[in-house]
């Protein structure tokens, strides 16, 4: 007869993913008890969620896998569920004071553009007179700093509150602007929630119209963090028209819908490259893929941004394209995006 361990428990429970998440549940910290009682066991969890379904299915993944384990007989699964609401004491998704629209730029993968388009994103509302602010949160690879040309690094006033570093008419913060020159960021998960939420509710936004974070790509602890502390008006999703980015863009897409965070639309990055000299249109990375998947999804395909060389330089020489070329095909199309994203969120 096997003998049971908390050790094998929590090997078992290592194979559940929180819904939506690339992390599982014993990495998120919500296993706070393995109780073994001959061949029964009981685990106890907390979850902070307002979604009934998101602990439901906790329940059953987790009441699976330890019931699979060789040796038990009976699996209790126990949830102390805390609601996120302001109302119940504990931090929840809120508001950020002074800041209207809180937007997510992000992606299933890296490689796709994401910064790229967050950031010209960001200055094609600017142009269109709104209030804009640019959150870098991809802690470990932040790109925002080299995109805006600066390395200035942000003040902060008496009440230890962050000032904003400005370019372009934009607010910006990343962690790039606190780090050396080449040096990489070493955190571990507490940190990177501290760092988060930090950037999030103790950075001098307002007033603005739209802040628009730059997720990393992925599922994983920033994205959690953010859904759980601040109150999104909806989320991006970043793609490119192959279809090993649109199966990551799919994960991406089902994590807010999992948090219940809407999601505004697609937009489909490297969608296709003029040539110069003669006009000819080249489809690198397929063709259709972003038109396809948003109609799968139920949401808009917002943009289809070409390919350009100037685009990459404009990233590399901390230029957006947006701002320094707005009628050209690519400033155009963001500006596109950004009248199409004001619609669905002003009604204008």
């Amino acid at each position: 007869m096997d003998v049971l361990t908390e050790a094998a428990i929590r090997a078992a429970l290592q194979g559940v993913k929180y819904p939506g998440f690339s992390r599982d549940i014993v990495s998120f910290g919500l296993v706070k008890q393995i109780m073994i009682h001959g061949a029964d066991v009981v685990v106890q969890m907390n979850l902070t969620t307002g979604e009934p379904r998101v602990a439901q299915q906790i329940r059953d993944d987790a009441t699976a896998a330890i019931n699979a384990v060789p040796g038990v007989r009976r699996a209790e699964v126990r949830i102390d569920i805390q609601a996120p609401a302001q109302a119940a004491g504990v931090p929840g998704p809120a508001r950020i004071d002074g800041v209207r629209h809180v937007i997510a730029v992000a992606s299933g993968k890296g490689g796709v553009g994401k910064s790229t388009v967050a950031a010209n994103l960001a200055v094609a509302l600017n142009g269109l007179g709104a209030r804009v602010g640019l959150l870098d949160c991809d802690l470990y690879g932040p790109s925002i700093p080299l995109m805006f040309g600066t390395t200035e690094r942000p003040m902060a006033d008496d009440d230890n509150t962050i000032i904003p570093v400005e370019r372009d008419g934009l607010k910006l913060m990343s962690m790039g602007f606190l780090l050396e020159e080449g040096s990489p960021a070493v955190l571990r998960g507490p940190m990177v929630t501290r760092y988060t939420q930090q950037f999030l509710k103790q950075t001098a936004w307002a007033p603005l119209d739209y802040l628009i974070l730059d997720l990393p790509p992925g599922t994983g602890d920033i994205q959690l963090t953010i859904v759980q502390t601040i109150a999104l008006s909806g989320a991006l999703i970043v793609t490119t028209p192959q279809e090993v980015a649109l199966i990551d863009a799919r994960k991406a897409t089902g994590m807010f819908q999992k948090t219940n965070v809407p999601v505004l639309g697609l937009i489909e990055n490297m969608s296709y490259f003029l040539c110069p000299s003669d006009g000819v249109r080249y489809d690198i990375f397929g063709q259709g893929g972003g038109e396809r998947e948003a109609a799968r999804l139920k949401v808009p395909l917002l943009g289809q941004i070409p390919i350009e060389i100037a685009l990459r330089e404009s990233g590399d020489i901390g230029r957006p394209l947006v701002a320094s070329d707005p009628t050209g095909a690519v400033g155009q199309e963001f500006a596109k995006v950004a009248r199409a994203l004001r619609k669905q969120l002003e009604g204008i």
